[in-house]
C-alpha cells in the first residue's frame, strides 16, 4: 500500500476474479483473472498509454492459485469435463470472437475446436462427457455498417445494451461430438435461447426461449425440450420471465428461476418447481428475498455464475440477497429454507458447487473480492490495493414500512469533509457490503460517501420493492433525503453545506429528479441517466415493457403520456440550479444517450453550469466493466467536478 492518497489510476493495480468453476470431484477450482496491461507490451506507446484487460485461466487445489493459461489471447469460460481431465474454455485473439478450446488439465497444449467468425458462448459438457454444447452465430457476418449500407428493421427488438445491433439470426445451439471430433449445428431457434441445460441422461437439453419476437421483448418465455435427434417441444405455458433452469436429478422435473405470469421486473425472482405434468409451485415460499445477488460492486469484470445447484435429490443450493448482503441458502423439496453460508456483512456474487463442495467469490465493503474453495481463500488480490481501505459506518432511517439502512464511508482524520449522497441503479438493486473502489477512492480523497437502500431496493422483502410502483420520485426520494439527514446527524464531520448528489441509471434519474425538487446540494453528477420517460420508452432496449412493469404506464398510450411526463425530471428542469456533470456512453442502449443530450441542452438553455462527458464505444456498464482508461477518465471527471464545487 504505497500511496495513501490514491488517484483514479489506482484501478490499474487491481486484478478481478470471475467465473469460479469447481471440479467434479470438488477438489479444484478454475477461474478467470482479469488484469490490466498495455495493449501490446512489446510496443508501448509512450505518448498514449493503452491499458486493456487481459484475462487468463487460473487453477487451485486449495492452495495458492497458479496461472494455467498464457499468451496474449483473452481466455474465459472454463468448464470441466465430467471426469475432471479436461477444461473447455473460450479464447479470443487477434480481433476474432472467442473460440472453443479444449485443454488437458494435467499437461498439454490447448486445442482449438472452432474457427467461426462469430463468438462461442455458454459451453456445457453433456453429463456423460461425450459431447459439448454451446451457442454461436457461426460464420454469420454483418458488414452493412462497414459497407455503408442501409439497415432495414422489421423486428421489435434490434439493438441491445452491450451487444449493439442484434444479429439477423439468433445464435444457434451447436453440438460437438468429442470422440468423433465432429461439429454440427443442432438447433436454429426462432428467438434467442436465454438458457439451457443438459438432461441427466445426456439425451438432449431443455432450453428457454420465447414463442415470438414480440413476446421476447415483453419478457415472456417458455421452456422447450430438445432431444439429440428431433425437434423442440414446448413443455411450459409460463408466459413470463425465466432467468435459468435447473433439471432435477430424476430428469423429469426441473426448477426455474423467474417470475410467475403477470409479474414484471419489480417482482423478486424466486424458485419454482415444475413437475413432469406441467404443474408447478413456488419452492422458496418461506423466503421473502430474491434469488441471486443484487448487491452492486464495481470490481466485477467478467461472468459471475450463480445458478442454483442440486446438492442431492431433495436439496437445492441457491444464492439470495438479504438486506445489504448476499449468501448461500438451501431449500428442500418441502420448502424449508436454511442458511448454508450467509455472512450479514459480506457478499457472495458468484458460486458453483459439486456435492458438498463449493467454489465461490466473497467480498466485503472493506475487503476486495477473493476466490474461495471449500472455505479456503486461494487468492490474495486484496494485497494488490495501493491504499488502505476504510470501513463504512451503518446509518439507519425510518419510514412507514419500518427501518431502512445505509452506510457512511468517511476519510481518516477529524476534520469536516464534503458529503456525497450516491444513489444506486435498478431501482431494484442494492447497495451494501460489496467492495466499491469508487467509494474508497472518494473517501481517500477527502469526501464522505453516503449510500443507502431506499424503498424500491432489493433485499428487504417484496413490500419494500412494491412501495415505489407507479411512484418513482416519491417514497424513494423521501427515504434518500431522510437517510442523508440521518448521516449528517450521526457523522458530525460531514459538512452539509458542501454536498453533492450523484447516481447512475435509475440513480441518474433520481439525481435529475432531486435537483429539480431541491437546491440543497451544491453539485450533482448524473451518469447514464433518464430525464424523459416518454422518449426513453421508444429508444431503450427495454423500453417496450419497462414502464408497464414499473409504473403501470407506457409511452405509446395517449392516456398515459401526461402521467409519464409528470414523472419525467425534464418537466422540472426550470427549477434546477445545481451545477451538473453529465456522464454517458454512446453505445448505452439501456439508458440511451439521447437522455443525456436532452438534459444537457435543457440545463444549458436555463443557464445551469453543466459539463457533458461522452464515452465512445462504451455501454451501460462503463463504471463496472468499461475499458480501463475510460474508467479512469470517468473517475477523473468525477473528482474534478467535486473539487470545483465542493472544496473550500
Amino acid at each position: 500500500m504505497s500511496n495513501p492518497i490514491p488517484g483514479p489510476d489506482s484501478l490499474l493495480a487491481l486484478a478481478f476474479p470471475s467465473d469460479p468453476q469447481i471440479s467434479p470431484d470438488g477438489q479444484r477450482v478454475a477461474f478467470v483473472l482479469a488484469r490490466v496491461e498495455e495493449e501490446d507490451p512489446q510496443k508501448p506507446d509512450k505518448e498514449f498509454a493503452k491499458p486493456r484487460y487481459k484475462t487468463h485461466l487460473w487453477l487451485s487445489d486449495g492452495g495458492p492459485a497458479t496461472q494455467l493459461t498464457q499468451g496474449e489471447g483473452r481466455d474465459s469460460s472454463p468448464r470441466w469435463s465430467p471426469d475432471g481431465a479436461t477444461l473447455a474454455f473460450v479464447r479470443a485473439s487477434k480481433g476474432q470472437g472467442g473460440q472453443l478450446h479444449l485443454l488437458p488439465v494435467n499437461g498439454g497444449e490447448a486445442r482449438p475446436v472452432t474457427e467461426f467468425k462469430g463468438a462461442v458462448q455458454d459451453l456445457q459438457f453433456s453429463p456423460d462427457g461425450r459431447s459439448l454444447a454451446f451457442l454461436s452465430t457461426g460464420d454469420d457476418e454483418d458488414k452493412r455498417d462497414e459497407r455503408g449500407e442501409a439497415r432495414v428493421i422489421t423486428r421489435p427488438r434490434y439493438r441491445f445494451n452491450g451487444r449493439d445491433w442484434l444479429p439477423e439470426r439468433p445464435a444457434r445451439l451447436w453440438h460437438y461430438d468429442i470422440g468423433a471430433d465432429k461439429l454440427s449445428e443442432w438447433h436454429a431457434p426462432e428467438t434467442e435461447i436465454n438458457s439451457y441445460a443438459w438432461q441427466p441422461d445426456s439425451g438432449g437439453v431443455l432450453f428457454v426461449s420465447s414463442t415470438d419476437e414480440l413476446r421476447a421483448t415483453q419478457g415472456q418465455q417458455e421452456v422447450y425440450r430438445l432431444p439429440l435427434n428431433g425437434t423442440p417441444e414446448q413443455v411450459t405455458h409460463w408466459n413470463s420471465g425465466i432467468g435459468t433452469l435447473i433439471l432435477h436429478p430424476d430428469g423429469g422435473r426441473f426448477v426455474l428461476v423467474g417470475r410467475p405470469e403477470g409479474k414484471g421486473s419489480p417482482e423478486n425472482s424466486h424458485l419454482f418447481l415444475v413437475e413432469a405434468d406441467g404443474s408447478w409451485r413456488r419452492l422458496d415460499e418461506q423466503h421473502d428475498h430474491g434469488v441471486g445477488n443484487m448487491v452492486g460492486g464495481d470490481c466485477h469484470v467478467g461472468a459471475l455464475p450463480e445458478k442454483p445447484v442440486w446438492l442431492d435429490d431433495k436439496t437445492l443450493l441457491f444464492s439470495s440477497t438479504v438486506r445489504g448482503s448476499c449468501g448461500l441458502f438451501r431449500v428442500t423439496l418441502d420448502g424449508k429454507v436454511t442458511a448454508q453460508d450467509h455472512d450479514a456483512q459480506a457478499v457472495i456474487p458468484s458460486f458453483t458447487a459439486s456435492g458438498s463442495s463449493v467454489a465461490l467469490i466473497r467480498e466485503r465493503a472493506d475487503r476486495f473480492p477473493e476466490v474461495e474453495l471449500n472455505g479456503k481463500t486461494v487468492t490474495a488480490l486484496h494485497d494488490r490495493l495501493t491504499f488502505p481501505v476504510r470501513t463504512p459506518e451503518r446509518v439507519t432511517f425510518q419510514n412507514e414500512l419500518g427501518e431502512g439502512e445505509g452506510w457512511a464511508l468517511l476519510p481518516e482524520g477529524e476534520a469536516k469533509v464534503p458529503a456525497i449522497l450516491t444513489i444506486h441503479g435498478g431501482p431494484h438493486t442494492d447497495y451494501g457490503h460489496a467492495f466499491m473502489h469508487e467509494f474508497q477512492l472518494f473517501a481517500a480523497r477527502g469526501y464522505g460517501v453516503c449510500y443507502s437502500n431506499p424503498r424500491g431496493s432489493a433485499g428487504y422483502g417484496q413490500a419494500w420493492v412494491d412501495e415505489i410502483h407507479g411512484r418513482w420520485g416519491g417514497p424513494d426520494m423521501d427515504d434518500l433525503i431522510n437517510f442523508f439527514d440521518r448521516c449528517l446527524e450521526a457523522c458530525p464531520r460531514l459538512d452539509g453545506s458542501r454536498s453533492a448528489v450523484m447516481g447512475g441509471s435509475y440513480g441518474g434519474f433520481m439525481t435529475n429528479w432531486i435537483t429539480g425538487h431541491t437546491t440543497r446540494f451544491q453539485a450533482a453528477i448524473t451518469d447514464r441517466s433518464i430525464c424523459n420517460l416518454l422518449s426513453f420508452g421508444g429508444t431503450s432496449d427495454i423500453g417496450l415493457r419497462f414502464w408497464d412493469d414499473e409504473l403501470g404506464l407506457n409511452f405509446h398510450r395517449r392516456a398515459d403520456a401526461l402521467k409519464l411526463w409528470d414523472l419525467s425530471p425534464l418537466q422540472y428542469v426550470e427549477d434546477v440550479k445545481t451545477p451538473t456533470l453529465i456522464v454517458h456512453s454512446v453505445l448505452d442502449h439501456r439508458c440511451p444517450i439521447e437522455q443525456a443530450e436532452q438534459w444537457y441542452a435543457a440545463l444549458t438553455l436555463h443557464g445551469v453550469p453543466a459539463r457533458f462527458v461522452r464515452f465512445p464505444e462504451e455501454n451501460h456498464e462503463l463504471s463496472r466493466a468499461g475499458r480501463p482508461d475510460r474508467r479512469i477518465k470517468r473517475l477523473e471527471e468525477y473528482l474534478g467536478w467535486l473539487e470545483q464545487w465542493l472544496k473550500e
